[in-house]
């Protein structure tokens, strides 16, 4: 790859940065070409883009991007491969998945993730980056939320409706 093919890669990756706020670094390096397809088409069906990538072009995209990457170089070691996603928890789902479908298998190994700001470093945040709930998730529980009290009121009203038109019934036809 000449310098001005890197150049363009960087850009490239520097522009993917820019437009995704949230996305992981990940080892798939020990993967078979086959579980590599399989674990490509499960994020591709998860609309998660999966590029693998040369550390070092990867931090002069970083460097060349605003943000905070400083606390991801760490994790720039043996064969890097970066998953852009729209929803963050996707990515952590997809490799915890992965994992649990192949016992055997030790890889993907999870580096580092950036989520709107925020740097998880090291695979023991998989289970808490996989617990995130998304932003429809989130929305979903306040929906939830905001809808139990008005329903428990309109079930108490109507209770209530049926004791007082048994009780109006009931001296209407007292005073008859």
């Amino acid at each position: 790859m000449n310098k001005q093919e890197k150049n363009q890669l960087i850009d490239s990756l520097a522009d993917k940065l820019t437009n995704n706020s949230n996305f992981y670094l990940a080892d798939i390096s020990d993967l078979t070409v086959e579980a590599t397809n399989k674990l490509r088409r499960e994020c591709f069906n998860k609309k998660i883009s999966v590029h693998v990538v040369k550390n070092t072009l990867l931090k002069k995209a970083m460097e060349k991007t605003p943000g905070k990457y400083d606390e991801m170089f760490p994790a720039f070691k043996g064969a890097t491969a970066i998953m852009f996603t729209e929803v963050a928890n996707e990515p952590a789902k997809v490799i915890k998945e992965y994992l649990k479908n192949n016992p055997k298998s030790t890889k993907p190994q999870l580096k580092a993730a950036f989520l709107e700001e925020s740097v998880y470093l090291g695979h023991d945040q998989l289970d808490n980056l996989a617990s995130i709930k998304s932003k429809n998730e989130l929305i979903g529980d306040i929906i939830g939320l905001l809808q139990s009290p008005a329903k428990n009121v309109i079930s108490g009203l109507k209770g209530q409706a049926g004791k007082i038109a048994g009780v109006l019934e009931t001296l209407s036809q007292k005073s008859e």
